[in-house]
């Protein structure tokens, strides 16, 4: 995290050209980050130092200037508006905090209880939706702790979301941290939070694929309405608290097993796949992708390579 800030510069100064818009999600551990989140933004800003000044009132011969908010939309006479905050070159910003599930991890991974978490992120909420940034909260090992067990309480899940979305949250993303979740008890939870009257457009769904489960998982989540799934390309990812846990499910199988359902994503599988490819020999890890790995060796053999 100390280099996000460098990144969020890079991000905004050389936004990479892209056909859609794309939303970038920065986490953020305490209100120190979003200072400094919001410092960064502030100076990459056109409108950091205020309004500029407005050009003079048009001189008319006769009878008062005309009201700049009854002229047509693309006059050059009304004022200029400050753009949404969080919109920079085309593309939007969130901001994204993450607590636990258990208590075990929550002092394991951010050194203070659960209630400290909600109590130290209600202030930085607040800022960042007067902002005008969207917040996104993840819940961890809402499937299983690695201090703990498989056996996390879906209703403290459900009580965590619903206390987040009263303080502000705009998408609750629920996280199998450890790859520990099950088909049943990813049943179970989805059950419970919709019990709690947490709604399916509310929630993401971000599982591990430790246990080869996470595409199942999916396929439960699916059946009970949900939408929105966090992935990495060639599965990267992990958790230095959570041992032995691997990265999320890759992006290029969520993709595939998708679209054999006939789900419309946007997403073109060969392309992911190349970025899988990229990235993942750039940092000298296997490529965790199945679909990816045989999508790459199909492209290999279409370009006639060996």
């Amino acid at each position: 995290m100390a280099a996000s800030d460098r990144v969020l510069s890079s991000t905004l100064s050389e936004p990479p050209a892209s056909p859609h818009p794309i939303t970038y999600q920065w986490l953020l551990p305490n209100s120190r980050g979003l200072d400094n989140f919001l410092k960064v933004m502030d100076d990459a800003s056109p409108w950091a130092t205020g309004y500029p000044t407005p050009p003079p009132s048009p001189q008319h011969e006769s009878g008062p200037a005309p009201n700049p908010s009854t002229s047509a939309p693309d006059s050059t006479d009304a004022p200029p508006q400050a753009p949404a905050s969080n919109s920079r070159n085309g593309h939007s910003h969130e901001v994204s905090i993450f607590l636990a599930a258990t208590e075990s991890f929550s002092k394991k991974n951010t050194n203070c209880t659960i209630q400290e978490s909600l109590d130290r992120f209600a202030p930085l909420m607040a800022e960042s939706r007067r902002r005008g940034f969207p917040v996104r909260a993840y819940i961890s090992v809402a499937l299983g702790c690695p201090f703990e067990g498989p056996d996390t309480d879906p209703h403290r899940v459900a009580d965590l979301a619903v206390k987040l979305l009263e303080m502000g949250a705009d998408e609750i993303s629920v996280a199998d941290t450890t790859g520990m979740g099950t088909a049943p008890a990813t049943k179970q939870l989805l059950r419970t939070l919709k019990e709690a009257g947490v709604r399916n457009e509310d929630l993401a769904m971000h599982f591990h694929d430790t246990f080869g489960q996470a595409l199942i998982n999916t396929m439960v989540s699916l059946d009970h309405g949900i939408r929105a799934f966090d992935s990495a390309v060639g599965g990267l990812g992990g958790c230095p608290y959570s041992p032995g846990a691997t990265g999320n499910v890759a992006t290029e199988d969520l993709v595939y097993t998708l679209h054999s359902l006939g789900a419309k994503t946007g997403v073109a599988l060969d392309e992911v796949s190349r970025i899988g490819g990229w990235i993942t020999g750039e940092i000298g890890k296997g490529n965790g992708s199945g679909a990816g790995r045989a999508t790459l060796s199909r492209l290999r053999r279409e370009a006639g390579e060996s």
